[in-house]
């Protein structure tokens, strides 16, 4: 079984956050700008039980995964099933139509430009994302990939590399979430089937 282990964490300055990862050996990717198509399940609150379904779109590439529900306190530890789909536009579509004829409903799509990189730390490449994600701010998001093996070291690893970089107050709620409350007019969390990523 394959956990997401990540940490996520809102940057008021991001150029003094850039100067800090640059010290520290991080080895910067391309920037990329990412679409991801949330739906609801028809029978169960994917709020309710912290799951998450997802379409994303990188360029032309897509793919689907799903979100199981947090396991740790401290970081946003949680079991993620990706699979590629079929690339372009048609194909993510297809997809859409395709949940929805299941019973899956959209609830809304999260907009963002990630810069990419990653920085070796504790013998561990961690994968560092600069996110600037459209109505919701700038976020820095560590993460590592982990099987019940490796599980605990991972953790441990991302807690330290945010004290590394000066980091606090993580965030647990998901882009999703933060953008649906923005939306909501009486700032309550809406559309709660959307469930968290």
């Amino acid at each position: 079984m394959t956990f997401e282990v990540e940490q996520k964490f809102s940057v008021a300055d991001i150029a003094v956050l850039e100067q800090r990862l640059v010290e520290s050996g991080i080895k910067w990717g391309e920037i990329l700008s990412q679409a991801d198509r949330y739906f609801a399940h028809p029978c169960r609150d994917f709020a309710e039980t912290d799951e998450a379904l997802r379409i994303r779109q990188v360029g032309s590439q897509n793919c689907i995964t799903f979100k199981g529900p947090k396991i740790d306190a401290a970081t946003k530890t949680r079991r993620e099933i990706e699979l590629p789909i079929q690339d372009g536009q048609a194909a993510a579509d297809d997809w859409e139509q395709l949940l929805m004829a299941l019973g899956f409903a959209p609830v809304a799509r999260v907009d963002k430009s990630r810069r990419c990189g990653t920085l070796v730390w504790q013998q561990a490449e961690v994968e560092i994302a600069l996110d600037d994600v459209t109505g919701v701010g700038q976020f820095i998001e560590l993460e590592l990939v982990a099987d019940e093996r490796t599980l605990a070291a991972a953790c441990q690893r991302i807690l330290s590399l945010a004290t590394h970089l000066g980091l606090s107050g993580a965030e647990r709620r998901s882009y999703l979430e933060m953008l649906l409350e923005r939306q909501s007019p009486s700032n309550e969390p809406s559309h709660r089937q959307g469930g968290t990523a």
